[in-house]
């Protein structure tokens, strides 16, 4: 044991030495070969000449010769040391590695180690691994193009600087030299380690046929199947060579034919013409593949390079043959074998996962078939990655497309999860097994060994002792077990017994090493269950083929029955780290941005055609659900009347499908579309089982979130429309708003459709794990906004724009009229109808589901808008009145002497237009108290615990309460649809427009002066009404024709509300109107036989309706005093006259 030289731990720390050098000569390779990546240095125009010289004149560089191309060096030469520093130190690692490859390898044999794989198998593996990974090393450093140009120029910069070349420059401008051709460099260095490189490779030749095997042999033997044997199921899995059932097919003929065959029977070649077996070894490897990795995406051409190897070598013209035998064997048959395993493996595995899932209890005793079928399926994976980013030109190129990866690569990722999910069942059964049984069995072999030397009996019975004190308490206590130094331990002991001269030869002992390699497995199943995942299952090669990787998730995609398992693909993002190492963090970060990057397209890619699929099965049920609206019905009714009255049906032109009938079916194997979107939809949904979250460095990804939020985005995006129209969100799109002909659905029907929408969308949570309810909620809130959060426009602004712009345009040129009766609008008989009937858009139901669909905010919007008409109309009020206000103030003095008042009201101008304005208020608040009143009952149905303390509080304010508590309070009962003595929107519009006046240095008294004047005009000007043909009151619709009926509640608000914010008494100044109105009508009664004046009954009863102050106790039809309207035709003058006396007085 003195002798062993620490070759154990040498081959631990170089062979992690080694991969990190690997991994930065690939680094530099990649960032030198990339346009945008490249040094800065490289790419700079001025060094141009410099790097030319120096890279024609490479290695016997002339500085003080040829000075003139190498000024630009002269003038930058810190800059250029600085730049080139790191690439200068990462060459230099190079040399140092090979230097320890070089020292550890004559050590190696010159201790004539014994190398077998099936007994000392971690000192054999990480000695073919070892020339592997310097074998690699030196191929890509040769395939580095700009190494002689940074070289040179950082050795050049350094001359400059400090006078004399960098004493590390000879050696290694001397290895890019030798190195130019490695294949024949690495020939000759290994010429002398040919006897142990083929006997560690013919350990192989029992291992490697056996895991190389065809498929059928494969079923035949049932392999990684539980079920085949169901009585030897709780047996645990176990044999003499434990770690090569799952160490890697691919790493095994990188041994056999490429870096260590390369060392082997590549570079240590002679031995292909004196040993059967090696040949035999050999041609199984090359009719594997065409392609073997040396790191990363970077490949050989294992034919091609043995090729041109062998052809300058006398007297392997049979083995040329050879290896075209066996490219042209590859090429026939290569690709269908491997597509042939991996549909196997797809079976293979889904068994093994439903079974284990089912009884998980079997990960104990059947751990070693998860990590076999992990490798088999990695090998797999990895071996179509190479060949089909490199495909050969054959005929049949689909056995190099497989479009169903997706399954193979989610049972692996679900195996995973079962190992990960149940790690204590694992970790429960192999501590029993360590403490009772494989502590017995290496005791018994120890015990039987003939020889057994001081300190291999030290170390021997520590690994006893270890393993006897292990209880199940341990793993109920949740204790971190770490059996690191028992393995490495181990190792050490494999050293020391392989050495030729050592006083304990492993070779002779192959039971201690079966027993001992079991019980390394048996321990990385308690502490070490990660990192043999990430040996076996590590596909992390699709970080460096980001077009292959996508390529087969969109082949996987478009397979119906392969959408259940595309979750896989973004899971594999989570295996990148696993390629990172320590030497080379300048690639982290873009690792990390690729990882993530991959991750969220698959998921986005996911999400968005599940959202498709859901909002397909949510457009058919909507139109579905349309079918059953109550206009479709008319055709039904129409014909049972005719059969009724025993009348011929009239004939259609097509006979419409009632609806339920799609659900009719004579076959229940005739499937409808909705059955084939359930189906995809059940598909689909199914891959967001395979995990909750993914981990994907430091970031937790949730996939149902990216669902979540390409619902939204769907029912938020833009959606072509109409091109006249542009691009609106689909719940926008139900509307059916038009801009240019002002058309647009009915609230009842939008209504039903969204509810269809959303009780479709409500079903998703039974596939997949949603909140649902808060998507609905963010999505139709936004709704309630004029734009939404992406600035589109929404439900609000459309239907404010409509009713403004259409109903209440027309309600102000008395093409439809207000009806209190009905509570709507309806249209006017005349020759311009509308396109539209006023009353399916403003009736009780209508507005109610347009409460529904606005909620308050929409409302509160709608409102807003319908105020800044009502100032702009009190602005040209008040232009009206100043341009009278002379003659006003008059009237306003002397109301009760009728010939000055008959003169004054002469001089008056504008009074139509007046009335006009106050009309067009009166409608526009008539529609707002409508709108208001069916809020009030959708907040009762759906919030009557929060109604009834706002109506409580309401009913609190008395006219003692002080103006501002009023109208907060007002405000917050008008927000919940409830009806206020003083309109608080209508305060704050003239409010905020009175503050522009006083802005213009306008007093607050002739403010004041304005308002009172306005009604000394609103007053003096009812009598005109009375000439209107059209003010004639209609008995069916409870009002006038011309909607004057309406001016009743825009004097009452618009006084009220200008008042409020004068902060005069309102009572004072509507008795002062009253009276002015009443001795104006009074007047009117004079004329009575005159025919222009044939209306002014119905102008008196609107006198009568400003008296009721409250003008929705009209609208329910409890204010009038008179039983029928039919008897205004006989009300006597003296009875009028009466009433407007009594009003006067």
């Amino acid at each position: 044991m003195e002798n062993h030289q620490k070759l154990a731990e040498k081959l631990t720390i170089l062979n992690d030495r080694g991969n990190g050098v690997l991994i930065r000569m690939n680094y530099i390779k990649k960032i030198c070969a990339d346009v945008k990546l490249r040094p800065p240095i490289l790419t700079d125009k001025i060094m141009e000449p410099a790097i030319k010289y120096i890279t024609k004149k490479f290695p016997n560089i002339d500085f003080r010769g040829n000075i003139q191309s190498l000024i630009s060096i002269q003038r930058q030469k810190s800059e250029v040391m600085e730049a080139t520093t790191s690439y200068y130190d990462s060459f230099l690692d190079v040399i140092e590695f090979r230097d320890h490859v070089y020292e550890l390898l004559n050590t190696i044999d010159a201790s004539q180690c014994f190398f077998d794989i099936t007994i000392n198998f971690d000192f054999t593996k990480s000695y073919l691994d070892l020339i592997i990974t310097y074998t690699s090393v030196i191929v890509t450093l040769a395939r580095i193009d700009e190494k002689k140009a940074l070289v040179g120029m950082f050795n050049c910069a350094h001359e400059m600087t400090k006078g004399s070349r960098d004493p590390s420059y000879p050696r290694l401008s001397q290895m890019f030299v030798e190195y130019e051709h490695p294949w024949k460099k690495l020939t000759e260095e290994f010429g002398p380690h040919t006897k142990l490189v083929t006997a560690a490779l013919l350990s192989l030749r029992m291992i490697y046929p056996r895991r190389n095997l065809p498929v059928e042999q494969w079923r035949s033997a049932q392999l990684l199947s539980l079920l085949n044997a169901s009585a030897t199921m709780l047996d645990p899995a176990c044999c003499a060579t434990m770690a090569c059932e799952y160490l890697s097919l691919e790493v095994m003929e990188r041994w056999i034919i490429i870096f260590v065959p390369a060392v082997g029977f590549l570079l240590c070649h002679s031995s292909l013409n004196s040993n059967p077996s090696s040949q035999e070894l050999w041609k199984m490897a090359l009719r594997s593949g065409l392609y073997i990795t040396v790191t990363r995406d970077e490949l050989l051409s294992i034919h091609k390079v043995s090729e041109d190897l062998f052809d300058g070598i006398k007297g392997y013209g049979k083995r040329v043959a050879d290896i075209k035998e066996c490219r042209d064997h590859a090429i026939a048959h290569s690709g269908a074998l491997h597509r042939e395993r991996r549909h196997f493996l797809r079976g293979a595995l889904k068994e093994l996962a439903t079974v284990l899932e089912d009884e998980p209890g079997l990960l104990g005793p059947k751990a070693l078939f998860v990590f076999m079928a992990l490798s088999f399926s990695r090998d797999e994976v990895q071996w179509l990655v190479r060949h089909s980013e490199n495909m050969p030109k054959i005929k049949q190129p689909e056995d190099y497309i497989d479009n169903q990866m997706a399954e193979l690569l989610f049972h692996m990722e679900k195996l995973k999860g079962l190992m990960r999910k149940y790690h204590y069942v694992v970790q429960r059964y192999h501590i029993q097994y360590l403490a009772q049984f494989d502590a017995l069995v290496l005791n018994d072999t120890i015990q039987n060994m003939h020889v057994c030397p001081e300190e291999e009996s030290v170390l021997l019975s520590s690994f006893v002792s270890t393993l006897s004190v292990l209880s199940v308490k341990q793993v109920e206590s949740k204790e971190e077990f770490d059996f690191r130094a028992v393995r490495l331990d181990w190792l050490r002991l494999q050293a020391y017994t392989s050495v030729n001269k050592a006083p304990l030869l492993i070779k002779d002992y192959p039971d201690l090493a079966k027993v001992m390699n079991m019980i390394q497995f048996h321990t990385k199943m308690v502490d070490a269950t990660e990192e043999l995942l990430q040996e076996t299952s590590n596909v992390s090669i699709f970080c460096f083929y980001p077009r292959v990787f996508e390529k087969m998730f969109c082949q996987s995609s478009e397979q119906m029955t392969m959408k259940r398992y595309l979750m896989a693909f973004p899971s594999v993002c989570s295996h990148f780290h696993w390629c990172r190492h320590t030497l080379c963090p300048e690639e982290e970060e873009a690792i990390e941005k690729r990882s993530l990057r991959s991750c969220v397209t698959f998921l986005e890619q996911i999400a968005s055609q599940t959202s498709a699929i859901m909002l397909e099965i949510c457009a058919e049920q909507c139109n579905l659900n349309d079918q059953l609206l109550p206009k479709h019905c008319v055709e039904a009714i129409s014909a049972a009347r005719y059969r009724k009255q025993k009348k011929a049906v009239p004939k259609r032109r097509v006979q419409k499908e009632k609806p339920g009938g799609e659900s009719l079916r004579k076959d229940r194997i005739i499937t409808t579309n909705m059955d084939k979107m359930h189906l995809m939809l059940t598909e689909i949904c199914s891959s967001y089982s395979l995990c909750s979250d993914i981990l994907v460095y430091e970031h937790i990804i949730v996939p149902t979130e990216f669902l979540s939020s390409h619902l939204e985005i769907r029912l938020s995006e833009y959606v072509e429309w109409e091109k006249a129209v542009g691009k609106y969100v689909i719940i926008v799109r139900m509307a059916n708003y038009n801009q240019t002909t002002q058309e647009i659905a009915r609230p009842t029907e939008l209504l039903a459709g969204v509810t269809a929408y959303g009780a479709s969308l409500q079903t998703l949570p039974n596939y997949v794990t949603v909140d649902m309810a808060r998507l609905l909620k963010n999505v139709l809130l936004q709704q309630t906004q004029p734009l939404d959060s992406r600035g589109v426009p929404t439900l609000t602004n459309f239907y404010t724009n409509w009713y403004l712009e259409s109903l209440l345009r027309l309600a102000s040129n008395s093409l439809v009229v207000h009806c209190p009766a009905m509570h709507c609008f309806v249209n006017q008989i005349s020759d311009n109808n509308p396109a539209f009937r006023a009353e399916e858009f403003s009736d009780i139901s209508e507005l109610r589901a347009l409460a529904e669909l606005l909620g308050p905010y929409g409302l509160k919007f709608l409102s807003e808008n319908l105020m800044w008409h009502v100032t702009s109309q009190v602005s040209e009020l008040k232009k009206l009145v100043v341009e009278n206000m002379d003659v006003l103030v008059q009237m306003r003095n002397n109301f009760d002497k009728a010939e000055e008042m008959a003169n004054l009201k002469r001089m008056l101008t504008g009074g139509e237009n007046l009335l006009k304005r106050m009309t067009i208020i009166g409608v526009i608040l008539s529609f707002r108290w409508m709108a208001q009143d069916c809020l009030k009952e959708v907040l009762q149905k759906h919030c009557p615990f929060l109604m009834g303390p706002i109506e409580s509080l309401k009913d609190c304010i008395s006219p003692d309460t002080d103006i501002k508590v009023t109208l907060s309070v007002f405000e917050l009962a008008s927000a919940a649809g409830m009806s206020c003595d003083v309109d608080p929107a209508l305060v704050s519009a003239i409010r905020s427009m009175q503050t522009e006046i006083y802005a213009d240095n306008t007093s607050i008294d002739t403010e004041y002066k304005l308002s009172c004047l306005l009604l000394v005009f609103i007053a003096v000007s009812l009598p005109s009404l009375a000439l209107d043909p059209n003010s004639s009151y209609s008995r069916e619709h409870g009002g006038h024709n011309n909607n004057v009926h309406c001016l009743a509640l825009a004097i009452n608000h618009v006084a009220a509300a200008m008042l409020t914010v004068q902060n005069k008494n309102i009572e004072q100044h509507l008795k002062e109107f009253l009276l002015l109105a009443s001795s104006a009508l009074l007047q009117l009664g004079k004329n009575e036989q005159k025919a222009e004046s044939k209306n002014r009954e119905s102008v008196y009863l609107l006198l009568h309706m400003v008296r009721s102050h409250r003008f929705h106790e009209m609208l329910h039809g409890t204010v009038w005093k008179v039983n029928s309207a039919t008897k205004l035709k006989f009300i006597s003058t003296s009875r009028v006259s009466f009433i407007l006396i009594e009003l006067h007085l």
